[in-house]
């Protein structure tokens, strides 16, 4: 029986660069306002089938079974254009992009994890291919792996040079086929690096909540990096090649202490991530992330999944339970960034679990803010699948100190002072102020109402766990809470809130997937608690607005201007580039007027025919430019942050330029 859903299933990305390039090019100029159209026509699901009334006389059905379209034969219309009608093409460019899948096993590649030997080790005799050698230098890419690495390039430098406005269905497929080619030739990653691209490109032309300019910015970044080494030979090719699948390494008997859950919800997938700390103090992950076919169930399906039982051996505990209880594994296995393998071979059973406040957890706390925060900033520049699990992550004691503007005009921010911050920061003689966001911006997960009610609680002490984000001032995303450690010094002031969450929570609180209560904020009248201002150890009124900083925005904001709008949005009157130049040279950013004066003399660099048109190019110089204006905005960010998590003044931040 078919039903009515809001949601298209997942297509893999050859499947629309293979319809796409199907279509005439005067079908092609017509694809964008095709898929509009579509889009705001009914969809029904009837078992693996999604099915769409283009009009009274025809029909559009999408096979996809799993809720992925696996091949272009799935997507069939009734027009007389078909199989090259526009209404395929207008499907499979509404569809989520389907993550890319996984070699076999068998695909692997034999140099990367040659095949061991059926006799003992010990008692082989090395061949002479197998003794001792100076070590080789590597290998460059191969004539495939560069024509398809250029073939890639290009493809990304339209999509920049297009921008966000003009990077329409025609311009992703490109970038698709590219992607694919690329995936063929063994270059793992940057072909993921493409469909995120494409990816993010979509939700930020369809207005997605989940989209964020600062993250399009960087995948377009990460792209052009990559093939740009590979293109020229440079780097280490094996890095940038990546892998088809994550290598597990055997790891024995390991005893885990659950941390914490956290939802994950994307565009395509909702789940849970749940984080353990073994005896050693090291971090790994399990996951429970399945694709969605609907936006509108992708939150539901997040949070039910933290009841869903752990995937790791046979022990009958949810993901919610295993963020306060244990687990001993035999014949674990765990890849380089911390993810425990699920094989048959595993064995788990239950234990004990233990408090933020004991070891091995505590241990977690117990490292400086600012080798954490270095640790964070450095965990950006590796590969994601290759960053150690949790290094991302901040564990710190904070104590709340309510709502205040942030930035000049900034929306009301939920300000902490950190113990064990730099002392005296942001003028205050209480520690680091640190401004609290939310894990994730969704409405239908708990994290902005638990935000809020914390925010009606100024004094409150709390022991947190947040990913750290990038700003020229201490921010943080909170992802869990818990009951800090009691003070060795200063008694307790009457009138001020603590945490008391009922016992089968473990004093600790996963706030993207639980709702506090008032209740659990203990105190004897929140509305009558005692003002900031006047417990001994605050600072005497909330800070409002940090003193003005070095204009780094100014470069910042062409590197993103050229992203969402394109190459042509970059040559703006003379008037104005003499500004910006002006303004940064005044502040001592001579290297960031260098950039922003090549990116725009990139962008106004195009040649002309005999009647005044544009000649096509294939925006490598310009891409060029603007690839190093986003590594030098990247880096002098990376150490503005660095400055602000360890106190120094904001106008001093920029001095010595990177």
């Amino acid at each position: 029986m078919a039903e009515r859903t809001s949601g298209w299933p997942t297509v893999r990305p050859e499947v629309v660069a293979e319809v796409v390039a199907g279509l005439s090019a005067r079908l092609q100029k017509r694809l964008d306002g095709a898929a509009a159209k579509l889009a705001e026509r009914p969809v029904t699901r009837c078992g693996d089938e999604w099915r769409v009334e283009v009009d009274e006389e025809t029909a559009l059905v999408l096979h996809a079974p799993g809720a992925v379209v696996a091949d272009a034969a799935d997507v069939r219309c009734g027009c007389l254009l078909a199989p090259a009608c526009v209404h395929r093409a207008a499907a499979v460019t509404l569809c989520p992009l389907a993550e890319l899948a996984e070699e076999p096993e068998e695909a692997a590649p034999t140099e990367a994890a040659p095949a061991p030997s059926e006799e003992p080790q010990e008692r082989r005799e090395p061949r002479e291919s197998q003794k001792p050698q100076e070590a080789q230098p590597e290998a460059g890419p191969g004539p495939v792996e560069v024509a398809a690495a250029r073939h890639l390039h290009r493809a990304g430098c339209a999509v920049l040079a297009a921008g966000v406005s003009g990077a329409g269905a025609v311009v992703q497929a490109e970038l698709l086929r590219a992607a694919h080619r690329a995936r063929l030739a063994g270059l793992y990653r940057p072909a993921a690096a493409a469909v995120v691209v494409v990816t993010r490109v979509r939700a930020a032309r369809s207005g997605a909540p989940e989209h964020r300019l600062a993250d399009l910015v960087a995948g377009l970044r990460e792209l052009l990096d990559l093939t740009t080494a590979l293109s020229t030979g440079s780097g280490p090719v094996a890095e940038l090649r990546g892998t088809a699948r994550q290598a597990y390494g055997e790891e024995g008997g390991l005893r885990l202490y659950g941390l914490f859950t956290e939802p994950v919800l994307t565009a395509t997938h909702a789940g849970v991530v749940s984080w353990a700390v073994d005896a050693g103090g090291r971090l790994s992950t399990v996951a429970e992330v399945m694709p969605h076919g609907d936006a509108a169930a992708a939150a539901p399906q997040a949070v039910g999944a933290g009841n869903r039982t752990v995937r790791l051996g046979e022990a009958p505990l949810s993901h919610r339970e295993f963020s306060r209880a244990g687990l001993a594994v035999q014949g674990a296995t765990r890849s380089a960034a911390g993810r425990l393998g699920a094989g048959a071979s595993v064995r788990a059973v239950r234990a004990a679990g233990t408090a933020w406040t004991a070891e091995p957890v505590a241990a977690l706390w117990a490292e400086p803010v600012a080798a954490q925060v270095a640790r964070a900033l450095a965990a950006e520049s590796l590969p994601y699948e290759g960053r150690p699990a949790g290094s991302d992550l901040l564990f710190l004691d904070v104590t709340l100190l309510g709502p205040a503007p942030v930035g000049p005009g900034g929306a009301p921010r939920l300000l902490a002072r950190c113990e064990g911050g730099a002392d005296g920061a942001d003028g205050a003689d209480g520690g680091l102020v640190v401004g609290l966001c939310t894990g994730h911006e969704h409405p239908g997960l708990a994290f902005r109402a638990n935000l809020a009610l914390l925010a009606t609680a100024p004094g409150l002490r709390l022991r947190v766990i947040g990913r750290l984000e990038r700003s020229d001032r201490p921010e943080l995303r909170l992802l869990a809470i818990g009951t800090p450690p009691e003070p060795s010094t200063a008694p307790e002031v009457p009138g001020l809130p603590s945490l008391a969450v009922p016992a089968d929570r473990a004093d600790r609180v996963n706030l993207g997937l639980e709702r506090l209560q008032t209740a659990d904020l203990r105190t004897t009248d929140l509305q009558t608690a005692t003002p900031t201002d006047a417990v001994p150890g605050f600072p005497v009124g909330l800070p409002s607005e940090a003193p003005y900083g070095p204009p780094v925005h100014v470069l910042g904001r062409r590197v993103e201007q050229a992203v969402t709008t394109g190459r042509h949005a970059l040559a703006p009157s003379a008037a104005t580039a003499a500004a910006d130049g002006s303004l940064l040279r005044a502040a001592g950013l001579v290297t960031a007027a260098e950039l922003l004066d090549a990116l725009r003399a990139a962008a106004a660099d195009r040649r002309r025919d005999v009647f005044g048109r544009v000649v096509p190019d294939d925006h490598d110089a310009f891409a060029g430019s603007w690839l190093a204006a986003a590594g030098y905005t990247e880096e002098l960010a990376a150490a503005l942050c660095a400055a602000a998590w360890a106190g120094e003044p904001a106008m001093d931040r920029h001095r010595g330029e990177v």
